[in-house]
């Protein structure tokens, strides 16, 4: 204990606190549930000099075998406010909120433009680093304001979309701001009344034929169901689940490029999954190429593997450690890259 309104702990493993259920111990340790905790948090590693790292719900993160010799901030802030502003209802979330209460609390109260986010896990202040996305849909449509503390100038702002830089799986709170920013809370504009999207073919194919209105809590609910059935969503005693998501982002490329790549798998080039990613480039499937590249399903490597859902999430199946993780990561990395001639990129964060 240290002579501050806010406790800050010591030796705390992080292993208990990610999805990957991997990593060492953090130094010292802080749960913030205000912002008065955070800048009082701060100011007690500044006076130190130490570093820090802020955690959510730690689902998109491999915490080394060492641990992390700093301060890690444990993000609770909580509070959900709704506000109609003329069309939209402004749901503005603390960063600490768990994102799937609040998808299925925007699909109950009948306002569209998350509802195929549903079952992702982590808290709403991981929303905008990464731009999440699935099935269709992406936080960047919704978010018009992001509060943050700047540690350049030591003071809270606002960010509109703009300022986020948002694009595919990126921001630029983890690219050209890395560091800079703490996410406090998140405001998105929903539509009240507004349909639900199906644009992604799981959801076209759940619903195909259906006479039953679709509605946003039936979507919130598919995508739910798909999400488990791939072993993306979070069930205790399934060691699927064992993973940070999807290890790796699906890569982009020119759209020249994929008859090249086709041809190296085997098929022709409509019968590679792909999607149009701009003038000229191509969305190619990270999943269907590591099958591809020999790493099924259920392929493991010591303690780690290949989910036995999905193929794109690495999980710990029973004691794995993070040297083992980084291991079969580089083997499917340095494999598909011979293959195919791409270099895939990683999507959890490490924390060292």
């Amino acid at each position: 204990m240290y002579p501050l309104a806010v406790e800050i702990q010591e030796n705390i493993s992080l292993a208990q606190y990610t999805t990957f259920g991997i990593g060492g111990p953090a130094r010292y340790f802080c749960a913030v549930t205000s912002e008065a905790d955070l800048t009082d948090a701060l100011e007690w590693a500044c006076e130190r000099g130490l570093r820090h790292f802020v955690l959510g719900g730690g689902s998109n993160l491999l915490v080394s075998d060492t641990g992390y010799d700093g301060l890690v901030l444990h993000m609770r802030i909580a509070g959900v406010t709704v506000e109609k502003h003329g069309d939209k209802a402004i749901y503005t979330a603390g960063a600490g909120e768990d994102w799937d209460a609040l998808v299925k609390r925007a699909a109950e109260d009948g306002c569209a433009g998350i509802e195929c986010l549903a079952g992702i896990p982590g808290t709403v202040g991981g929303t905008p680093v990464q731009n999440v996305g699935a099935y269709g849909q992406e936080v960047a449509e919704t978010i018009i304001s992001v509060r943050v503390w700047d540690t350049a100038t030591s003071e809270f702002r606002e960010l509109d979309a703009a300022a986020c830089g948002f694009s595919y799986r990126h921001s630029i709170f983890n690219t050209t701001a890395v560091g800079r920013y703490i996410v406090t809370r998140v405001s998105y504009a929903l539509r009240p009344g507004g349909g639900a999207q199906l644009k992604y073919a799981d959801l076209q194919k759940r619903f195909a034929g259906t006479a039953v209105l679709i509605t946003l809590v039936g979507v919130y609910e598919a995508v739910r169901a798909i999400r488990a059935a791939k072993g993306m969503l979070l069930v205790e005693g399934d060691a699927d689940c064992n993973s940070a998501g999807s290890f790796f982002k699906n890569p982009v490329v020119s759209a020249g490029d994929v008859a090249f790549i086709a041809a190296e798998a085997g098929v022709m080039p409509e019968a590679m999954p792909q999607y149009p990613a701009g003038e000229g480039r191509v969305k190619l499937s990270a999943a269907w190429l590591l099958e591809r590249a020999g790493f099924a399903k259920g392929f493991t490597s010591g303690r780690a593997g290949v989910s036995t859902k999905h193929t794109l999430a690495l999980t710990n199946r029973g004691g794995a450690t993070a040297a083992e993780v980084h291991a079969l990561r580089d083997e499917i990395l340095r494999t598909v890259e011979q293959r195919f001639h791409i270099r895939l990129q990683q999507e959890p964060v490490e924390l060292t």
